[in-house]
């Protein structure tokens, strides 16, 4: 009898337990479901703003290109004057009616206006001939494709080329009084520098001209040693 009591005793003790720990699960499900976040909806942008925008940087790209355009042939103009000897070309010296003489060059090939590509190879290649012949200065090949217009012979006809070295370029320009340039540089040599009774302040070092161009100019100096 008394077997059977405790037998009954644990076995509503279990089950209040279990009891127990199902509410405990449940409260925990619970609570965990009230921490979860809500998911914010995407704000809808104004469609028409977005693409009067769009339009408005369309238009400012189409009218840098434009003035990029203008400007293409005027730039490619100045950096073949500005290489001078570092390109193998001829100098050119533009005569004072240069402009003239393109337009009245375009008149006889039938191009009247100035501003208006070329119809065709063939139109391009008469007028460009025509001013090569009159000017002795005729398009380099990688230039041939900036040349679409009228107005693009004329920047190029008009545009000189000095093909000096720079340090030759200097002796045509006046320079301010307190500079002085020696365009001809000077050797030492003890039969020609006799201030001094033929010595130089580097009495060990020789002055030795390797180029043919130059021996004929400057005279060697070969610098005696007392040792070895």
């Amino acid at each position: 009898m008394a077997g059977i009591i405790r037998s009954t005793i644990a076995g509503r003790n279990a089950v209040a337990l279990l009891s127990k720990t199902s509410v405990d699960l449940t409260s925990i499900r619970c609570g965990s479901s009230n921490r979860v976040k809500r998911i914010k909806k995407p704000e809808i942008t104004n469609r028409d703003a977005n693409q009067a925008k769009a339009a408005a940087m369309r238009a400012e790209v189409a009218e840098q290109s434009a003035l990029y355009e203008g400007k293409r042939f005027e730039s490619a103009a100045q950096s073949l004057a500005a290489r001078g000897y570092l390109r193998a070309i001829k100098p050119y010296t533009p005569p004072d009616n240069a402009s003239e003489q393109v337009l009245n060059l375009a008149k006889e090939n039938g191009l009247n206006d100035t501003k208006k590509p070329f119809a065709g190879k063939e139109q391009k290649f008469a007028f460009l001939s025509a001013c090569g012949n009159a000017f002795g200065h005729w398009v380099p090949n990688s230039m041939l494709h900036e040349l679409q217009t009228v107005d693009d012979a004329v920047v190029f006809y008009q545009t000189p080329i000095d093909t000096r070295l720079p340090l030759d370029a200097i002796s045509s320009v006046e320079l301010p009084e307190n500079l002085y340039i020696q365009q001809d540089y000077i050797r030492f040599h003890p039969e020609s520098d006799t201030m001094f009774g033929g010595k130089s302040a580097f009495p060990k070092s020789s002055t030795v001209v390797t180029g043919l161009k130059y021996k004929q100019k400057y005279r060697g100096h070969e610098a005696k040693k007392s040792w070895p």
